[in-house]
């Protein structure tokens, strides 16, 4: 069995929106989903992306994929990664694939002298919390996250300032 993890390529918008797609499904979020494989040609393969996508092939058969982008400590002065999405497929969990996505992504960070790797994890999902304990992430109970969207976003926008 060999395990690849190799930067999503052009043309495979479809297989990217195909891993949002079952992201959502599994975080029972698919009602939010309104991506399209237009907007992910669009984010990934522009001529300056500033969203990346590596894919996980288990035997040549895309498994999984880690969805980032940078981000900027300015407490360190430096980049890191913001880890957007990670994802393996149920019929191929327990054999190290998202480990093996979080030390790509790790590698990534200190290759490039970036201070640090982060993501959000939805609090119902003991699994995956544990998971992220075990590799030596640090759960941030003391922030919370923050989001406008939709109608008030567009409200914010239109605020006197």
């Amino acid at each position: 069995m060999s395990l690849v993890i190799r930067r999503a390529r052009p043309g495979e918008a479809g297989l990217v929106l195909a891993f949002v797609r079952e992201l959502a499904e599994y975080e029972k979020l698919l009602h939010e989903l309104e991506a399209t494989e237009a907007d992910i040609a669009e984010a990934l393969f522009s001529d300056n992306p500033l969203l990346f996508c590596d894919i996980a092939e288990w035997n040549a058969e895309p498994v999984g994929f880690a969805v980032w982008f940078l981000n900027f400590s300015t407490f360190s002065g430096r980049h890191g990664i913001y880890l957007e999405d990670l994802f393996v497929r149920p019929s191929h969990r327990g054999k190290g694939i998202g480990k093996a996505l979080l030390v790509h992504l790790a590698r990534e960070c200190v290759a490039n002298g970036w201070s640090r790797l982060q993501w959000s994890v939805l609090d119902w999902n003991t699994p995956s919390i544990e998971f992220y304990k075990s590799l030596g992430a640090v759960m941030m109970d003391d922030w919370t996250l923050c989001r406008v969207t939709g109608d008030a976003l567009t409200n914010l926008a239109g605020k006197a300032e």
